[in-house]
């Protein structure tokens, strides 16, 4: 059998003529059945975890690879082997690998803050950690503020007879909502930023939604909160007497700091380009991705292993993701060509949806439609469908179609809050609660709570917000 060096065979590719896959893929003519894969990825996350959670635990790298291939094996058969092969390099190059860093280098960095000591949990003290939290998932991800935040959440609370409602609303506020102000705090603007979204164009343009939305989940937690407190009475032993609060893993704050300054340095720095697999890399782009992995690497060296054991840190919530968006970010491609088609394509109906009857988008329905997928599907793929559905162009939804783009990064990041699998660290705090004695919601308990409190919320913020 003829054997060729990979090395050998990815230098030759490289040389190959620069086509570019949108132009070879023609998402007008596509099958509706190439999105079946996506959709079965999609579905396989939301399902696998609450039918066959044992099953899915062991072999969700295999599942993710299934739905993955069968995008690519018939992509390669019937549109040709480059195709496919450009198609994953472009997706893996310019989308997969920047998102997996950076992701990576928050969740180290964030696994290395300790938060130790401990405080009363009084209605005034929660507000105060809930708001902590919600501002610090702007800056190190809703997955990093769940993490460091929670366990002194639940210190705080563990001698309150009734701390459910706390958890539920750290899941609304940290989790989730509070994550909407920079491309850092969650991963559809981080996806966002990398199609051509400005860093702080999310900061200036979702501030009076995330402002309107946390303030009042503040205020009607404290007073719920107040409420509670004043019916307990008598407290529960405190397993964990008051003690002051210190920080320590300080060096991975100042590797913040680094990473937001790799991101706004790949943004604006010109270090030049080329082209690998058909696919145009920058090299402040590859700059950026190197800083992320060194970063990753000195909060490992610099950070006592004491930090983490103590913050029940492992790399599982962070292998899993790799595994399961490298299935998404190929899965995807055939969906993102046929909605550059627009009405032309495959999603017309959906298309419709979303548009006035005099050609306008929509915002309440691009709103709804992101917000109300991104409660049970990810929210990262979510928004990509309706930021492609929507035109695809940055320029454009930064300018003209702002209110657009709006919509639908609020509702991918406010209503992934909707459900337990709506956003990942949704999961990892109820598992953390339940593991501390919380008595956590079922999942369809905490669908009680979500629509209870959210729903009405959402729909005053489309009034206010979304209804042109």
């Amino acid at each position: 059998m003829l054997r060729i060096s990979s090395a050998a065979l990815a230098a030759a590719l490289t040389l190959l003529p620069q086509a570019a896959f949108a132009a070879e893929l023609d998402g007008a003519s596509l099958s509706p059945l190439w999105a079946l894969p996506f959709a079965g990825i999609l579905l396989s996350i939301a399902l696998f975890p609450l039918l066959a959670p044992h099953f899915w635990e062991h072999h969700q790298g295999k599942i993710a690879a299934f739905w993955g291939l069968l995008v690519l094996v018939p992509m390669a058969a019937l549109l040709g082997p480059m195709t496919a092969i450009q198609a994953l390099a472009h997706t893996a190059l310019l989308e997969y690998i920047p998102f997996i860093l950076l992701l990576l280098a928050l969740f180290t960095v964030a696994g290395g803050i300790l938060v130790r000591g401990n405080l009363h949990g009084s209605p005034g003290t929660n507000t105060m950690l809930l708001a902590i939290g919600t501002v610090l998932a702007s800056f190190i991800g809703t997955t990093g503020a769940s993490m460091v935040m929670i366990r002194p959440v639940l210190r705080a609370n563990d001698d309150r007879r009734h701390n459910v409602h706390v958890v539920v609303f750290f899941i609304f506020l940290v989790s989730n909502i509070g994550g909407s102000l920079t491309p850092l705090g969650d991963p559809p603007l981080f996806l966002g930023f990398l199609r051509g979204v400005e860093f702080f164009w999310t900061t200036t343009h979702l501030l009076p939604e995330t402002l309107f939305v946390s303030g009042i989940l503040l205020v009607l937690f404290f007073i719920v909160d107040t409420v509670i407190y004043k019916r307990e009475g008598h407290v529960k032993p405190d397993p964990t007497p008051d003690n002051p609060v210190r920080v320590t893993g300080g060096i991975n704050f100042l590797l913040i700091f680094i990473i937001i300054a790799a991101i706004l340095m790949s943004a604006t720095a010109d270090l030049g380009r080329v082209m690998v697999l058909g696919s145009e890399v920058e090299l402040a782009n590859a700059l950026r991705d190197l800083i992320m992995v060194a970063v990753t690497i000195i909060s490992l060296k610099l950070t006592p292993k004491a930090n983490r054991a103590e913050n029940g840190f492992s790399w599982g919530p962070i292998n899993e993701v790799a595994k399961l968006f490298a299935g998404i970010f190929i899965a995807i491609i055939p969906v993102l060509a046929m909605l550059k088609a627009g009405a032309d394509g495959a999603f017309a109906p959906l298309v419709a949806l979303v548009t006035n009857p005099d050609g306008s988008a929509n915002n309440a329905a691009y709103f709804w439609l992101t917000g109300g997928l991104s409660s049970f599907l990810d929210n990262a793929p979510t928004y990509l469908v309706f930021f492609e559905l929507a035109g695809g162009n940055p320029q454009v939804l930064m300018t003209t179609g702002a209110m657009t783009l709006t919509a639908i990064s609020a509702g991918a990041v406010f209503m992934g809050a909707n459900s337990y699998i709506g956003n990942a660290p949704n999961f990892m705090v109820y598992a953390i609660a339940r593991e501390g004695g919380v008595k956590m919601p079922s999942f369809f308990g905490y669908l009680l709570w979500s629509g209870g409190i959210l729903v009405p919320i959402f729909l005053v913020t489309t009034l206010l917000f979304f209804r042109a």
